[in-house]
């Protein structure tokens, strides 16, 4: 379960964002000040932490620039009143990974937050190797038994949802939020298509590199 640091001194907007995250499945853990919110990041380590700027005790900007000083690099999105291009600019020099002015819709919120999870996830993994299948997220390639194979863009954000669960299973669901980009009340053939099709591509006179689990989903080894 991902965890989410939301450092916000607007309680009623505060429970609202953490409703939202709880139940797409986040763990969040809220700060209701800046000092409380850096205390917080050194204590939890979250894997994403969302930060207001006009914090009591201490600013957001400065919550960003010690964490930054730390080498604390994990993904800041900033959620703010202040939407000039100044405050803006000084935000990403502190190093933050996003700007949202506020007021935000939840979905909008909830598709940052599941890019920058993304975006940090697949930095961390940047070459992952599954027996005779090696995958490089940073130059978006496959090579199987070291000759690089062609996937379209959609196999290959299919490949790399599954490859950055290392072995865990993957439900269908799951893949069409990650890969397709919406939710699914249903489980869809389009995923089990897909699979089909990748299989074709990596699978050639080798191992299996996909497995099907039974009425859950998928998994790679």
């Amino acid at each position: 379960m991902k965890r989410v640091l939301l450092v916000e001194d607007n309680p009623d907007l505060a429970f609202g964002l953490r409703t939202s995250l709880e139940a797409e499945g986040y763990e969040v853990r809220h700060a209701p000040d800046g000092r409380q919110g850096l205390d917080l990041a050194r204590r939890i380590v979250p894997d994403v932490i969302v930060l207001d700027l006009m914090l009591p005790e201490l600013s957001g900007y400065e919550v960003l620039r010690q964490l930054r000083r730390a080498d604390f690099m994990v993904p800041v999105l900033i959620l703010t009143a202040r939407g000039e291009e100044a405050d803006k600019v000084q935000g990403f020099r502190l190093g933050a990974d996003d700007y949202v002015v506020k007021p935000v819709g939840v979905l909008e919120f909830l598709a940052r937050i599941e890019a920058l999870l993304r975006r940090s996830q697949r930095g961390r993994d940047e070459r992952l190797q599954f027996g005779d299948l090696e995958i490089n997220s940073a130059r978006r390639t496959v090579a199987l038994r070291g000759e690089e194979i062609e996937l379209s863009p959609l196999e290959f954000d299919l490949l790399g949802a599954l490859a950055h669960r290392k072995g865990a299973v993957v439900t269908r669901a799951e893949l069409l939020k990650e890969v397709w980009g919406y939710h699914a009340l249903t489980e869809s053939r389009t995923v089990d298509t897909h699979v089909a099709k990748l299989r074709a591509k990596i699978d050639r006179g080798g191992e299996e590199h996909i497995v099907t689990v039974r009425k859950k989903g998928y998994r790679i080894k």
